[in-house]
């Protein structure tokens, strides 16, 4: 993938609207899998978004027809695809175990997940600062999940798996795709997705509404537009400009929440995710300080 370090611009108002319309898009698209609750099994819905969503390849077809890719990195996008697939299906789980502020607030973990696969599968050194920061944002979770003091559900167990497999899956691309064009990398990602939920959604499938399939391509309309419009972002101002803003979507989440799904206002839930989005902001601006190679992920939605 090529590095976007080489083509981020500095217009950072520019960067900031153009990630609050991706944080926008991806809380709407959450909005509407909660809305559509057990009416799709959570495997079937994962399944359907991706199916949907692969009429969004179509411009990435030249793309896939000139690539050249090595028996390894054949490899490892199944092996990704795999693992994403695995992350998906718990996230739509997740979604109709637990409010919605608290599904966004944990998958705040992905990137301090990263931080610390980098430094045992990328040999990236962890100075004491980034220990901190992982340790805080690990406290984070903690506050959100307060073991001992409630009961902690399913859906928050899927979500720290969520979290765990999506970093396995950027960490992936990251050593098998640095030279492969990045519109490649997409689509290879969302064809092993639907390939791998293949099984699992024939095992539960059920006749579904119009309704439920009409949902289910407005969030993979919004999902493609979010992963669109942050993308500009980060080509438009540096990370430390554009991460913090992501912290808008715990804040959009939890209004929504509220207002939509009757859930009540969790302030431990939006203490334990400043924190952790605290820590990953502090982690990305000291890879900008030390100007490294950025290795924590340009944003904190998963690619859904």
């Amino acid at each position: 993938m090529a590095d976007l370090n080489a083509t981020i611009a500095h217009r950072p108002l520019a960067g900031i609207l153009w990630m609050l319309a991706a944080g926008f898009c991806f809380v709407v698209m959450t909005a509407i899998v909660k809305a559509l609750g057990t009416e799709v099994h959570p495997v079937q819905a994962a399944y359907l978004r991706y199916l949907l969503g692969l009429v969004f390849l179509l411009p990435a077809i030249p793309a896939l027809r000139g690539a050249r890719l090595s028996a390894q990195q054949w490899g490892f996008f199944g092996l990704r695809g795999v693992m994403h697939a695995a992350g998906v299906m718990l996230w739509f789980f997740a979604m109709t175990q637990i409010p919605l502020a608290e599904v966004t607030a944990m998958g705040y973990l992905t990137p301090v997940y990263v931080t610390i696969g980098a430094a045992f599968f990328l040999g990236e050194k962890l100075a004491l600062r980034r220990i901190l920061a992982i340790a805080a944002a690990l406290l984070g979770v903690v506050i959100i999940l307060r073991p001992g003091f409630r009961e902690v559900d399913p859906g928050h167990l899927a979500m720290l798996i969520t979290s765990f497999v999506f970093a396995g899956s950027y960490l992936l691309v990251k050593v098998a795709a640095d030279d492969v064009n990045p519109a490649v990398v997409v689509a290879m990602l969302s064809i092993w997705v639907t390939v791998a939920m293949t099984p699992f959604a024939i095992a539960v499938w059920e006749p579904v509404s119009l309704h439920a399939l009409g949902g289910l391509a407005v969030v993979a309309c919004f999902a493609t537009a979010g992963h669109y419009l942050m993308t500009r972002a980060i080509q438009a101002a540096p990370l430390t400009v554009t991460q913090p803003v992501t912290f808008l979507q715990l804040v959009w989440a939890v209004s929504l929440g509220a207002l939509a799904f009757s859930e009540p206002v969790d302030g431990w839930v939006i203490a334990g995710g400043t924190l952790i989005m605290a820590a990953v902001s502090f982690i990305t601006w000291r890879e900008a300080v030390l100007k490294r190679r950025a290795v924590t992920p340009p944003n904190i939605a998963p690619k859904l």
